[in-house]
């Protein structure tokens, strides 16, 4: 039995970690590149603001009906089967190990600054820091979640306090001077009318305000689980759409428009705006604790799938191991971390599979969030005292076929990276089956 030792600031500082990563710092420039407008701009993020705002509230019930460790894989095996949340969940330990990995290297760039000035900050440095980050976050986490959670509420204070700090750009100074990168590559863009341009912008989006779904890996060591998951996600939520649509608005008004289409290192521009040439310094160390707030988060909150897994029998039993003294699990944590490590050797390589990933992560969206109704139609803990959607059920269609439509947009725009989605999935729920042979028939827990 796991501890309860989240409390209400705790989970919504993790939902801001789990969201806010590099993405807002990047992605506007893609968002701005498709969509071409202004108007198309910013209707793309307001949407993809209500949509998160639903996928909050939707998730919020789902938490607070089924708060288990691990609830992300849970969900899956429950309302549909452990082959679904195998294979779902394999992809995204997969990607988010990754996708770490990548993030640290970033994160090492700009440290990699202080030490090796304008000049390339060379491989091994890149993979020393981001060993040593990775390394630290392990230790760290080894003392139990308590512990964890209170590192990660530090980082998560300076992540938002960096963005913050990028506001008061419009109030800046110094001269704008916008470094452009290379125009994007031809099949990029997407002509064919505002609708199409529209929907291949919300990908970008979506992926920017993704990742708040996998709060729920903590459902099982939450504190009154039914009124904490609900109130930290609809929060954490409602403040990550304020900070995105506030800071798109500075991105717009300091850089203009036309420049944020091909605009390289966002964020820089607007330090340099506002400090001149001494908020480069600034800008770094922010950054590399946004990063480092992004590392944690990550190896909090996926061993808690490694964990469900091995609960269901699928992973060996040693991955739902917990020490005695911190209520850690151990292996679990171990092998995350030892994964990410790995990725580093073979980085350009599963960046690659990165690219194939988004579009199976709007078809776990849309699947995970259908449970709610599956929640319903069972009555799970209808005589405890849990959070209910009050535009039940419009409020999860709505996510249900946001999400529908943006792996929709990725077929249409990027028919090449849904195919290898597919076989990425197609290829992990055929282990699962493998395994099953190996170890007999697994029974989904209720």
């Amino acid at each position: 039995m796991s501890k309860k030792q989240l409390n209400l600031f705790d989970l919504v500082m993790i939902v801001v970690s789990l969201v806010i990563g590099m993405g807002i710092f990047r992605t506007p420039t893609v968002v701005a590149e498709r969509t071409g407008t202004p108007v198309l701009f910013f209707l793309a993020w307001l949407i993809g603001g209500g949509i998160a705002f639903c996928g909050g509230l939707t998730y919020a019930e789902i938490g607070s009906r089924y708060p288990v460790t691990g609830g992300y894989y849970k969900i899956f095996s429950y309302g549909y089967h452990p082959s679904l949340a195998f294979a779902i969940n394999c992809i995204i330990l997969v990607s988010n190990a990754s996708s770490i990995a990548a993030v640290g290297v970033i994160g090492a760039e700009y440290i990699g600054y202080f030490f090796y000035g304008n000049q390339p900050t060379p491989e091994f440095f890149k993979q020393i820091v981001t060993t040593g980050a990775v390394t630290v976050f392990y230790i760290i986490n080894l003392l139990g979640l308590r512990m964890s959670s209170r590192v990660q509420n530090v980082l998560t204070i300076f992540k938002i306090l960096l963005i913050l700090l990028l506001l008061t750009s419009l109030f800046g100074q110094h001269p704008v001077a916008v470094h452009q990168q290379s125009a994007m590559a031809a099949g990029e863009s997407a002509p064919g009318g505002w609708l199409k341009a529209l929907a291949f912008g919300m990908i970008a989006v979506s992926f920017t305000y993704g990742g708040y779904q996998q709060t729920i890996n903590f459902g099982g060591e939450v504190r009154n689980p039914g009124r904490i998951i609900p109130r930290g996600i609809a929060m954490g939520v409602v403040v990550i759409i304020l900070l995105y649509l506030s800071i798109n608005f500075v991105y717009v008004r300091v850089i203009g428009f036309e420049q944020l289409k091909s605009a390289d290192s966002i964020a820089a521009t607007l330090m340099d705006h506002l400090f001149g040439s001494g908020g480069d310094r600034i800008l770094r160390i922010l950054m590399f604790l946004s990063v480092l707030a992004y590392v944690n988060v990550s190896v909090m909150s996926n061993p808690r799938v490694m964990y469900a897994m091995s609960e269901e029998g699928i992973l060996p039993a040693v991955f739902k191991k917990r020490t005695a003294k911190h209520d850690v699990v151990i292996w679990s944590l171990t092998a995350y971390s030892a994964a990410i490590i790995l990725t580093l050797v073979f980085n350009s390589q599963v960046e690659k599979i990165l690219d194939y990933t988004i579009f199976l992560d709007s078809i776990g969206f849309a699947t995970s969030a259908s449970t709610i109704f599956i929640l319903r139609r069972r009555k799970v803990r209808e005589d405890q005292d849990i959070y209910r959607i009050k535009w039940y059920p419009f409020v999860p269609l709505i996510l249900i076929l946001a999400y529908i439509g943006v792996a929709t947009s990725i077929v249409w725009n990027a028919p090449i990276a849904a195919l290898y989605g597919g076989g990425v999935f197609a290829f992990f729920f055929v282990l699962y089956f493998l395994l099953r042979a190996r170890k007999g028939r697994v029974v989904p827990k209720s």
